[in-house]
């Protein structure tokens, strides 16, 4: 595509997919949800990619859907397409089986919290916002937001903050537990690429299985959950990560995961 929104780059075994429209604070159009869903189809495809760091371009993570987009389309037929078409680019990035970090600067609006969201650790800089939005120009919360918030910080905390048209700062989204930890907004892709680094060195694909495990224990029951477990133990330690993260143990040596599951 001649007009880059989304820019891919890798740095050895991590992916870093950065939204790159600061004009208009990263906002979701449809030109760069489909530019990140191809974005995300690659990081999946691709099994020399351990892990994924996304980030952002300019003041603002994500200011959540574009107006004018909106303005033009909100018909239901032309609504439900664009809500449709989520499968083909958030749902495989909740689900893609590798570690996910996402490094927050700026505002993360509406829809650019659901995506903020989305990563299995997050980290902020210190200037960042996490806020609702939606209420204030009618419209429900969307982009996962009423997946994830209640998982991650209950039902009670989530209206709260929805109904209130709230605002968390970083410092109290860390509290929370919607961000892992905050740094200095200077530092903060340096911190990002240095925990998908970490997480690229681990047991990446053991780690991607578990995720979508942990996807379904709230809907699952206990004898389920165990089942699940017990299969993806199976899977687990039938692999290269397995072994050579065992025999590094015996030998009280540091394991080295991308050398034992580098492609043939």
């Amino acid at each position: 595509m001649s007009n880059k929104l989304v820019i891919t780059e890798r740095e050895g075994p991590v992916m870093i997919i950065r939204l790159s429209s600061p004009e208009n604070r990263n906002s979701l159009t449809i030109e760069l949800r489909e530019q990140l869903g191809a974005a995300v189809e690659e990081a999946g495809r691709d099994r020399l990619v351990r892990s994924v760091l996304l980030a952002a371009d300019g003041p603002s993570f994500c200011s959540g859907g574009d107006f004018q987009m909106l303005k033009a389309g909100t018909d239901p037929w032309t609504t439900h397409r664009r809500f449709r078409d989520l499968s083909r680019w958030l749902a495989p990035l909740i689900n893609l089986d590798k570690p996910v970090v996402v490094a927050v600067n700026g505002h993360a609006v509406g829809g650019g919290m659901g995506l903020a969201l989305t990563g299995d650790v997050v980290i902020a800089g210190e200037s960042a916002k996490f806020m609702s939005g939606f209420f204030r120009i009618g419209a429900v919360p969307d982009i996962g937001i009423m997946y994830h918030l209640p998982r991650l910080i209950g039902m009670a905390q989530t209206k709260n903050f929805l109904f209130g048209g709230g605002t968390f700062t970083a410092q109290r989204a860390a509290e929370l537990g919607l961000v892992a930890r905050v740094v200095p907004d200077a530092e903060l892709q340096a911190a990002g690429l240095a925990e998908a680094r970490r997480l690229a060195e681990g047991p990446a694909p053991v780690m991607g299985l578990a995720k979508n495990l942990l996807a379904r224990s709230f809907e699952t029951t206990l004898t389920d959950m165990l089942a699940f477990e017990g299969l993806g133990q199976a899977l687990a330690m039938s692999g290269r990560e397995f072994a050579e993260g065992l025999d590094a143990a015996i030998a009280r040596r540091p394991a080295d995961f991308i050398g034992a599951t580098r492609p043939d």
